[in-house]
């Protein structure tokens, strides 16, 4: 067994919520390569270049939260509004 691999028994009870997010990781590192023809294991970036890819991820995660905050508080005032 590989050191990254971790047995199961089949006797253990199965967090379908994991496995949900694995299996869109690994669909998200196939459509990534499938566009980019590259991994992960590139070696083609520095440590700041592999920052600033995260800063700009995280940079698009906050605009999403604002969104959605923006959409819920729409939200309630409308519900607010038909009382």
């Amino acid at each position: 067994m590989e050191t990254n691999q971790v047995e199961v028994k089949e006797d253990e009870k199965r967090d379908t919520v994991l496995e949900s997010v694995l299996q869109k990781y690994c669909a998200r590192a196939h459509t990534g390569y499938g566009k980019y023809r590259k991994t992960l294991d590139r070696k083609d970036l520095s440590f700041l270049e592999w920052c600033v890819h995260l800063q700009e991820e995280l940079m698009d995660a906050t605009l999403y939260l604002e969104k959605l905050q923006s959409d819920l508080q729409e939200s309630d005032k409308e519900k607010v509004t038909r009382l």
